[in-house]
């Protein structure tokens, strides 16, 4: 592979910066694309097929691990990698569900973004050494998903998922519709379906579900 071509997403102009600036000490590697957003990322990596896409987890619009299946669902050649500020255990565990072949914590990209970015052109997978054992119980099966809600969170379909997110985010049904390019009727219907499934009673307990699963930061 001659030329590398990169794709990062985060809402933080200053990240992006930092991150080109690393990467592109390694020759041939190539930055293509800069996206503030999920969904941006998702359209850019659909158009330019970039080998690689760095997404930050907490994004508007659509965060990084639902950006990470949607970018894979269309374009599985693409290799994504997550990274991310947290450490948490179930933040690793739906990144291995997206299909991410990778997990960089912030605080260790300097030391390790190079490498792993290496890692996922040469076929491999790569977590930072701080998450290694969560990976390991989790490949075992030794982690479940417990409690009601995260029964009730994992049924959601990323089209849910998705509206869960843009209301969550002060949108209103009007303007959900106009960045999914779909109806107010039918965010109307997913928004009642959602509130059922989960057992929700208001656009607040939207919010705190939203934000206790990692669908948008508080």
């Amino acid at each position: 592979m001659d030329t590398v071509s990169i794709l990062i997403a985060d809402d933080h102009p200053v990240v992006r910066r930092g991150l080109r600036a690393l990467l592109e000490t390694r020759p041939g590697w190539k930055i293509v694309s800069e996206e503030s957003n999920g969904r941006d990322a998702v359209d850019k990596v659909t158009k330019l097929r970039p080998d690689v896409a760095i997404l930050d987890i907490s994004m508007p619009d659509l965060n990084g691990l639902d950006a990470a299946a949607l970018i894979l669902k269309a374009r599985p050649e693409t290799r994504v990698l997550i990274l991310t500020m947290h450490s948490a255990e179930e933040l690793i565990k739906k990144t291995l569900a997206a299909g991410a072949r990778g997990y960089v914590l912030k605080s260790d990209a300097e030391r390790d973004l190079i490498t792993a970015v290496d890692a996922l052109l040469h076929g491999r997978t790569f977590f930072t050494s701080a998450i290694s054992g969560v990976i390991l119980d989790n490949l075992r099966g030794e982690t479940t998903h417990t409690g009601a809600e995260r029964k009730h969170g994992d049924r959601l379909s990323p089209r849910e998922r998705e509206i869960v997110q843009l209301l969550a985010e002060g949108r209103s049904n009007k303007e959900v519709a106009a960045v999914l390019d779909i109806s107010t009727r039918t965010v109307e219907n997913h928004r009642a379906k959602v509130m059922e499934k989960l057992k929700l009673h208001s656009l607040s307990d939207l919010v705190r579900y939203a934000i206790r699963n990692n669908i948008v930061e508080a």
